[in-house]
């Protein structure tokens, strides 16, 4: 029986192209996620790299001889699929790689209105097809094939963001934007036209072969080049977007980081001014300066696993108006519940553009604790590991544990959680405290039980 265990992870099919997977088996892929959702009409996008035009093209094929129309947007960012979905009413797919490197590619399927499809929603189904029609042979096609037709949806998609914030009113902007050669080369010029923003446009040529740098912005060195430019022109802020452009990162005025979790704060803070009172999602990974703001503002918080299907699935169970992670993907109510770097880029410009002051000021309320990252550690063993971690801290005075998502220890001056990877033999350390040396301390003594 065909494999697929290597490229179907929990939430969507990644692998290397050719070496794990192809064209025919993209093919069996559309065929499948048409047979598994029911769907008569599906849209599909793509984003710059070389094999996503012939894998998304072959997915078309494989959808349209079960009898579904295909709609294909073309070259488009992952939130701009989504957007797809959700105003067409229609089950998508987008072919990416995220921030993976160049040899690989993927698929992000979703239903219709951007709702996910996860392990437990439709890919283990999805995966069992696949693996059987590969094994057996495809089926024949039905006696009415579907159509397959080309919509571009790119202006749609810049209107809708720029009715969900207004920019007219704000002050000039100098604004920085590293696309990476990545989709957001293609989605801001024409989300950002004529605005009261002077851009200065870094890598925006599309290039699936990533020849400036990868385009994954949460690994630090793939961010310098953006900094360098922030402090060499004076610039205001800084955007980075990772390859799908689903996600956007923050530097202020002087090159300097800005944390996702007080990226998360501050959207929260807007969202509930048009939304009082509402549920705002975050994952236990933000910082504790997360909820505090949201309660301050007279929101409900709400925590949650890590991860864009359990995020989804608590939006869309307590009606949240918005949600954020620890690795910049930050869901809107107003956009279907999926994630949209680009709105969340929007939020940050309208707030710094609506005051005088520089964005290390603006940010400073929402950043109060002092973190350590995310630490990454090889290990033989995850689950002897954690259990010897928990085995370290249970019945410490003043400590609590918890197990929402790997383990979580929680005490009234600083915590850390601790979380096994689905895919490598990885553990993930992220600690956060009330001052850096207590996050130093506590960030060394976990790491000395992970790494034994």
């Amino acid at each position: 029986m065909t494999d697929l265990s290597q490229i179907v992870k929990a939430y969507d099919v990644r692998g290397v192209v050719p070496a794990q997977w192809d064209e025919p088996l993209a093919e069996l892929f559309g065929a499948a996620f048409v047979e598994v959702t029911a769907a008569d009409a599906i849209v599909i996008g793509h984003d710059m790299r070389p094999s996503s035009p012939g894998l998304s093209g072959a997915f078309a094929r494989g959808a349209a001889s079960r009898g579904a129309d295909v709609t294909q947007i073309g070259l488009c960012s992952t939130d701009e699929l989504y957007f797809a979905s959700g105003s067409l009413g229609l089950p998508g797919a987008m072919f990416t790689a995220s921030h993976n490197p160049a040899r690989y590619n993927g698929i992000k399927m979703c239903r219709a209105g951007a709702a996910p499809v996860g392990q437990d929603t439709g890919l283990a189904d999805i995966r069992a097809l696949v693996e059987r029609w590969a094994d057996e042979g495809a089926p024949q096609p039905v006696a009415a094939p579907g159509t397959i037709t080309q919509r571009d949806v790119l202006t749609d998609y810049a209107a809708h963001l720029r009715a969900l914030v207004d920019l007219g009113g704000i002050r000039p902007l100098r604004v920085v934007v590293d696309a990476g050669n990545g989709m957001g080369g293609h989605t801001v010029p024409t989300v950002f036209e004529g605005l009261p923003l002077e851009l200065d446009a870094m890598y925006f040529e599309l290039d699936g072969s990533f020849p400036n740098h990868e385009a994954n912005p949460l690994d630090p060195k793939n961010i310098v080049d953006l900094q360098a430019r922030v402090r060499e022109t004076g610039a205001d802020l800084g955007l980075a977007f990772d390859g799908d452009a689903d996600r956007c990162f923050v530097v202020d005025e002087n090159g300097d980081p800005v944390s996702p979790s007080a990226i998360t704060a501050l959207v929260a803070a807007r969202e509930l001014a048009k939304h009082p009172g509402g549920t705002v999602i975050h994952n236990l990974i933000t910082s504790w300066s997360v909820p505090e703001v949201v309660r301050e503002n007279g929101g409900e918080p709400v925590r949650t696993r890590v991860g864009h299907s359990f995020i989804k699935e608590e939006m869309a169970t307590t009606g949240a108006i918005f949600g954020g992670e620890h690795s910049a993907h930050y869901y809107f109510r107003d956009f279907w519940n999926a994630d949209t770097g680009m709105l969340a880029a929007m939020h940050v410009l309208a707030a710094l553009g609506g005051q005088q002051g520089p964005l290390s000021q603006l940010v400073a309320q929402y950043d109060r604790y002092a973190a350590s990252g995310e630490i990454n550690s090889t290990v033989d063993d995850q689950t002897g590991r954690l259990a010897a971690i928990k085995a370290a801290y249970q019945g410490r005075d003043g400590v609590t544990l918890d197990e929402l998502d790997g383990l979580t220890v929680t005490t009234g001056d600083w915590w850390f959680n601790v979380r096994a990877s689905n895919t490598e033999p990885l553990l993930r350390l992220n600690v956060e405290a009330r001052d850096t040396a207590t996050a130093d301390r506590i960030r060394d003594e976990a790491l000395a039980i992970i790494r034994g």
